[in-house]
């Protein structure tokens, strides 16, 4: 059993990282949805080029976590939660990394040019289908969706272990000093 209480700092720095660019995509995704017309080509440009870093830095946090696995659970923590924890905690990872991939789809089957930040180009990943741009484009948006509230949650559960149990949990990744 690990003696370690906090993740390491690669970790924390992935993790805050990441955090802020996906609270920062939903954001973007929102107001491409919703925002002036004028700015939508920008906000997809930005767009694609965070969607493409989210993927890189989700695949990167996903091994290292593989090799690092994170701090115990408190053990009185009830099985239940335990097993909640568990389990949001790889729905993010699989929607950090499905929700990029879905978007890349989605463009390559809308026959559009998948550019990001430098003039990189991407290869589509299908040929251009109107058909299949229309179902991806509503799964991208309820994944989107679905890691909005499993981000609120996960959010939620942080503030509670911080604020009401104070078992460490919380501190393990967002303290920035050993007590």
């Amino acid at each position: 059993m690990s003696t370690q209480t906090r993740f390491t700092p690669l970790a924390r720095l992935l993790h805050w990282s990441m955090a802020a660019l996906i609270v920062a995509m939903l954001f973007i995704g929102a107001g491409m949805i919703a925002g002036a017309p004028e700015h939508y080509a920008a906000l997809v440009r930005v767009h694609k080029s965070i969607g493409i870093l989210i993927l890189v830095l989700a695949a990167v946090r996903l091994i290292y976590r593989l090799l690092h696995p994170a701090p115990p659970l408190p053990a009185d923590l009830p099985a239940l939660q335990k097993f909640a924890a568990h389990a949001s905690h790889w729905l993010l990872y699989a929607l950090m990394l499905a929700l990029p991939i879905v978007g890349w789809a989605m463009l390559s089957a809308e026959g559009y040019p998948i550019l990001i930040y430098g003039g990189l180009h991407l290869p589509p990943l299908m040929p251009a289908d109107a058909m299949t741009y229309a179902h991806l484009r509503s799964a991208h948006a309820l994944l989107a969706y679905l890691l909005f509230f499993t981000v609120l949650a996960h959010l939620g559960a942080a503030l509670f272990h911080g604020l009401i149990r104070g078992d460490g949990v919380l501190s393990a990744m967002a303290s920035l000093r050993r007590r």
